[in-house]
């Protein structure tokens, strides 16, 4: 078992002024993806500028911070809302919903295409590949904030908790938790690494007009209902059903019956194209 050394959510601070590794993780998944786009942009055909790119990254962030933050609002955090409404606008203290922030982007992402004379679905295939990054560089932010734990373990890489700070996941006098799954790093594998790798290699290739949109929504819906059964759901909303089904998992299943849709939809258009 491992034990998981409290790791201070102040990256580092001027003054008044704090920055925490929670902000610095969503910043470094913009960056990332705003250099993979302008490096997809240099391809030979690939219909995008620089400047496009530079601009399409800036309407998803609004998206993502906007979308992602009301949607956790609205979906886990409904009563904290009630009792401060300023809540909101505290992103660095955690909380953010993936389901809100792709809400947002593809508001984001309409509006961009219609400034900018491109389809949604195009918009949607150029960005799909970059975003993984992001979503998994927000996953370890969710660790390092000590947030979003698993469920109880025996796994060799279970991570144990000091009562001190996690005292909800303690024993009365105990001084560790027992171990669980680190659920945000499986998180940051799967929805990061692996699916980053995923996109980019199928996309590297032509593919048929919303394929990889479609296989972006299969795979983050498949990845995030895999780990939502090892994941412990919100306190204060507990398990909706058969002591397993979990709030991101409803969520999600929108997500994995429209991705799978998609792709089928993009490669029957081709075909009959063709």
């Amino acid at each position: 078992m491992l034990q998981y050394s409290s790791i201070d959510p102040v990256a580092f601070g001027f003054g008044p002024l704090r920055v925490h590794w929670y902000g610095l993780m969503y910043l470094v998944g913009f960056l990332v993806g705003w250099w993979l786009g302008r490096r997809r942009a240099s391809r030979p055909g690939s219909g995008w500028t620089p400047q496009q790119v530079d601009d399409v990254v800036f309407y998803s962030v609004l998206g993502v911070v906007l979308g992602g933050r009301l949607g956790y609002m609205l979906f886990y955090g409904t009563h904290q809302l009630v009792a401060d409404p300023l809540s909101i606008l505290r992103i660095w203290q955690g909380g953010m919903s993936f389901h809100g922030g792709l809400v947002g982007v593809l508001v984001a992402l309409w509006l961009f295409g219609r400034r900018n004379g491109k389809g949604f679905l195009e918009v949607g295939d150029f960005l799909a590949p970059l975003t993984p990054i992001g979503l998994g560089a927000g996953r370890i932010g969710n660790f390092i904030n000590g947030e979003l734990w698993g469920r109880a373990t025996e796994v060799a890489w279970g991570i144990q908790l000091p009562c001190q700070r996690f005292p909800e996941h303690c024993l009365p006098g105990a001084d560790w938790s027992t171990a669980l799954h680190p659920s945000q790093l499986y998180e940051a594998l799967l929805e990061g690494l692996v699916l980053f790798l995923i996109l980019w290699l199928f996309s590297r290739r032509s593919r048929p007009l919303g394929a990889v949109s479609g296989l972006f929504l299969l795979c983050y819906g498949l990845f995030r209902f895999l780990v939502e059964l090892v994941r412990v759901p919100d306190a204060h909303l507990g398990y909706l059903a058969w002591d397993w089904l979990t709030m991101g998992q409803v969520l999600t299943l929108p997500m994995l019956l429209a991705g799978a849709l998609l792709l089928g939809w993009a490669y029957r258009r081709q075909s009959l194209r063709g």
